[in-house]
């Protein structure tokens, strides 16, 4: 008798959700997704998609999508002092040279993926508001006053999670002493800006990032500056372009350049926690920044949520319904080590990005070394990971169905 689809809850319509529910779809498990905005998308942020999820989008069929509506990012990328001097290049490929990176508008990410999905898996105005489990399922809440049913609930709602709590003791948000205005310019508007690269400045407690997307017909900017206010976490508060340009009065005439056309930018909070002991309770796993927020400073976010989403896939499909506690201690321990390294290096990176150094050669020395550790980031293939784990934990749920066939024939 053919063993039911295992269902599968995510919680969350984010880059993590959605990409895990591509992947799980992928492998023929049930998904649906439940996000608490009444429509997906995000207003005025650019997104930076590295080899490591590349390689995992371009599999699920994405790959010309990504093309189409992203800008690739090459040769000529590059960090710079403050002034303009060149420090090192900035790494866009792996180490084969054939996965790109790809600057991108996050709403534009989000729709691919979401389109991608077959109709029906997203359903949005869904606010989770409770969550309980058994040893035969498990259920979600919402504030509508609906519910769902499921074998497995992903929590994918970001760095306050609302699902986090169930799996681990609460925890304070850490603000990392800095905030970021970001937003978009038509490269129109500046006709002398070099095409198809990602350049980051470097100064005293500031930097600043640029890179193109949307095919190189906008520029994603994103101003660094130190703050103590507790501030927003939102994508789209508004900023005040009159404060980020003072900030940036004295840098590389290129920066004060394009500070000068910018007419509107957000405002964001920048926060992460410390990395977690444990993702998994029972039926309930965490996800992306629901598991393991970190800082902008390596751009990780998205591209380890979409590690996580089909690592996690891999493995509830390798356990099916009867393997699904073991499919989630597998993810959560092959997961954590990297995320956790990741988080923390992201701080790190902070600090040299901001030029916390009282000699400045030894911060470039550092940067200009970094490539190391970005090919450490950029060859990793989550997948293949995964599958190797997957081959154990197969043999590992077969010998606990034959030793309880075994128990039901002679108890």
């Amino acid at each position: 008798m053919r063993e039911p689809q295992l269902r599968v809850a995510i919680v969350g319509g984010g880059i993590g959700g959605l990409a895990a529910a591509g992947a799980l779809v992928g492998r023929g498990i049930d998904v649906t997704v439940h996000e608490r905005a009444t429509g997906l998308g995000e207003i005025g942020a650019g997104v930076f998609v590295t080899p490591n999820s590349v390689r995992l989008l371009e599999r699920m069929g994405l790959g010309g999508a990504i093309a189409a509506a992203g800008a690739r990012v090459g040769d000529g990328s590059s960090y710079y002092r403050k002034d303009g001097a060149l420090v090192a290049p900035i790494l866009t490929t792996d180490s084969s040279g054939e996965i790109a990176a790809f600057g991108m508008h996050r709403a534009d990410l989000l729709g691919l993926l979401a389109d991608a999905l077959p109709e029906g898996t997203v359903h949005t105005g869904k606010e989770c508001v409770g969550f309980r489990q058994d040893t035969d399922g498990a259920e979600v809440e919402f504030a509508d006053g609906s519910s769902v049913g499921a074998d497995v609930v992903v929590a994918a709602d970001g760095i306050n999670s609302n699902l986090r709590g169930h799996v681990v003791e609460p925890r304070t948000a850490v603000h990392s002493g800095s905030v970021a205005y970001r937003g978009l310019i038509d490269a129109e508007r500046l006709p002398w800006w070099t095409p198809g690269v990602s350049q980051l400045w470097m100064g005293e407690g500031k930097h600043f990032l640029v890179y193109p997307v949307r095919g190189g017909a906008q520029i994603n900017y994103v101003g660094f500056v130190p703050s103590d206010e507790q501030t927003t976490e939102s994508w789209s508060a508004p900023g005040d372009p009159a404060k980020l340009a003072a900030a940036f009065a004295d840098w590389d005439p290129r920066i004060v350049g394009l500070l000068d056309e910018v007419e509107e930018a957000f405002w964001w909070g920048l926060y992460d926690r410390e990395p977690l002991d444990r993702w998994s309770e029972g039926r309930l796993t965490l996800l992306g920044d629901a598991a393991h927020p970190m800082l902008p400073h390596l751009g990780q976010g998205a591209n380890q949520s979409v590690e996580d989403g089909v690592a996690l896939a891999v493995l509830l499909a390798a356990g099916g319904r009867e393997g699904v506690e073991a499919a989630l201690q597998a993810y959560e321990e092959l997961r954590r080590e990297r995320t956790s390294a990741i988080q923390l290096g992201a701080r790190a990176n902070g600090r040299r990005y901001d030029s916390a150094y009282p000699d400045l050669r030894d911060r470039d020395a550092e940067i200009a070394a970094s490539a190391t550790f970005r090919l450490w980031l950029y060859d990793y293939d989550s997948q293949t990971e995964a599958e190797a784990v997957a081959r154990t934990l197969k043999t590992t749920v077969a010998a606990g169905r034959r030793g309880r066939a075994t128990r039901a024939e002679h108890p």
